[in-house]
């Protein structure tokens, strides 16, 4: 059977050597080469055609999502798994987007990451449980908020009148004067649209209309 082929990119010397040991531990995986920053990345994968790229994000010349990018486009057929302490969505979604297989915290135990090189080799994607809860979260609350547009799509033109201006900071009594209409009747509106949107305060509606870009801060 033979080996996978790895090539390990790290800025940190003494975490690459670190690395080198504990894989070469495993009879089904070699360490073909080291490369200390993207550029360099590039080039040893040209060079050495690895099976897999352990891939950091954070390294200087040419960081790890452009680095990759680059190499998927050279080498379709060389996978890469992002091993970094990032956890952040934009992270994860910066890499996979660019092409990676896989995603697996740094502070992971070496078992996760020879579990992620084998599934990864195998064709499938890997994600070590931090991360997938991340992406959990964050399709979460992408919906959370699908679902509100969805409500906010639902109320008057007077009610998203009205929500633009509360959230502007108007009082109801300007917002009635400008409206001429009552406070009782902008007390009423306002209501309804917290009702329809699902929400309790103002400081919450403000929040919706920041976040939906229906006002600025400017």
């Amino acid at each position: 059977m033979n080996k996978i082929k790895i090539l390990i990119a790290d800025d940190h010397q003494l975490f690459r050597e670190g690395l080198v040991t504990l894989l070469t531990d495993s009879d089904q995986i070699e360490v073909v080469g080291q490369a200390e920053n993207g550029i360099d990345a590039i080039d040893k994968a040209d060079k050495l055609k690895p099976d897999i790229i352990i891939m950091d994000i954070g390294m200087p010349t040419l960081n790890g999502i452009e680095a990759t990018k680059i190499i998927k486009k050279n080498q379709p057929e060389v996978k890469i798994i992002a091993l970094s302490m990032h956890a952040e969505k934009s992270y994860i979604k910066q890499m996979l987007g660019a092409g990676a297989k896989g995603y697996v915290q740094k502070n992971c135990a070496i078992q996760k990451l020879i579990e992620g090189i084998h599934t990864v080799n195998s064709g499938n994607i890997y994600l070590s449980e931090s991360i997938t809860e991340a992406l959990v979260e964050d399709y979460l609350e992408y919906k959370k908020e699908d679902d509100q547009m969805r409500l906010f799509e639902s109320l008057t033109s007077r009610e998203m009148e009205i929500l633009i201006l509360v959230a502007s900071g108007k009082s109801t009594g300007d917002i009635a004067e400008e409206l001429f209409v009552s406070v009782k009747t902008i007390g009423t509106h306002k209501h309804n649209i917290l009702e329809k949107l699902q929400l309790k305060t103002t400081a919450d509606l403000v929040k919706f209309a920041l976040r939906h870009n229906l006002i600025n801060m400017d």
